[in-house]
């Protein structure tokens, strides 16, 4: 959703900049600066601009929110912008926001000081595209519902769509386009569905996106998703907005899976749960080595559940 125009090189803002936009203007950290904006890995990415410009919405109280920010980049690294007080919805609101930048993904980070207008907070993600209006006129004809029309924020327009199964994510553009560092590994989108709306989400996300199926494993060991003995359907996607892992399941979910809508890809997940433990996160299901990758689950401070893996590569 709302992300920050990044600077080359960080200054400190001139006494006289008091407006929103100045603030948000400079509160990009140079960590988050870097790269040209890039096309994604595929040949065709259709609205998307890049993966590091896809963000995790993160909804934490007020008395959290430091608490889980330092915990979130003690175990991934990076870094967070300053925190901000905004109005990042079109009714009226306002809300302490951080963008936090890890190697592994990005977040966008809330904590609201007035009741949060519906349906923010329902939103998974908020992704970057090329042009708004085409982006908005393409979900649609693919088959997305926007319940969210366009509207103006202090450095460019924002939007929320809804696919079939209800997921539910924003879209937005920046006036001045921003440019971060590509990422060490690209996260996953966990989305969880039903089978009845599942080739649905299918069809319709990827003739926006432009992605791809890279595998559909009709009977994945369900031990992935808590239920060991067992199995369901997981498809893995591709597109210019990254990677996504879509869970076909009965419903019947044990916790915390289905919490879960960013998964975390590391190079040592040992070495990663151990920081994770000491910054205060609790480990809320504990290892499971799946055929090309063993995961385990997180809850940070504030509540907070991200799914964290390391793929095998032997």
């Amino acid at each position: 959703m709302f992300m920050f125009k990044a600077i080359t090189v960080p200054r400190a803002p001139a006494a006289a900049a008091t407006s929103l936009a100045a603030a948000l203007a400079m509160a990009v950290l140079c960590a988050v600066a870097g790269a040209a904006v890039q096309k994604g890995e595929l040949g065709n990415a259709g609205p998307a601009v890049g993966v590091q410009y896809d963000s995790t919405h993160v909804y934490v109280a007020a008395a959290d929110f430091d608490t889980f920010v330092r915990a979130f980049t003690a175990t991934f690294g990076g870094k967070a912008s300053p925190k901000i007080t905004a109005v990042v919805t079109p009714t009226p609101s306002r809300t302490q926001f951080q963008y936090v930048w890890t190697p592994v993904g990005t977040l966008s980070t809330f904590s609201f000081l007035t009741p949060i207008p519906y349906p923010f907070g329902q939103e998974r993600t908020g992704w970057l595209v090329t042009d708004m209006d085409q982006a908005l006129l393409d979900a649609r004809r693919a088959g997305a519902e926007v319940v969210v029309e366009k509207f103006k924020d202090a450095i460019g327009y924002d939007a929320v769509i809804q696919w079939p199964g209800g997921v539910k994510m924003q879209l937005y553009w920046h006036f001045t386009a921003p440019s971060y560092s590509p990422l060490e590994t690209n996260p996953d989108s966990r989305v969880y569905l039903s089978a009845a709306s599942g080739d649905v989400f299918l069809r319709d996300f990827l003739k926006f996106s432009h992605g791809r199926i890279i595998s559909d494993d009709p009977k994945a060991d369900a031990g992935e998703i808590g239920r060991p003995g067992e199995s369901f359907r997981r498809i893995r996607l591709e597109s210019g907005f990254g990677r996504m892992l879509v869970i076909v399941t009965d419903g019947h979910l044990p916790y915390p899976f289905g919490h879960d809508v960013t998964g975390y890809e590391v190079h040592d997940l040992a070495a990663t749960l151990d920081k994770a433990k000491a910054a205060g996160a609790e480990l809320v299901s504990p290892k499971f080595d799946a055929t090309d990758r063993s995961t385990a689950i997180v809850k940070f401070p504030g509540g907070y559940i991200a799914e964290i893996h390391a793929l095998n590569h032997s």
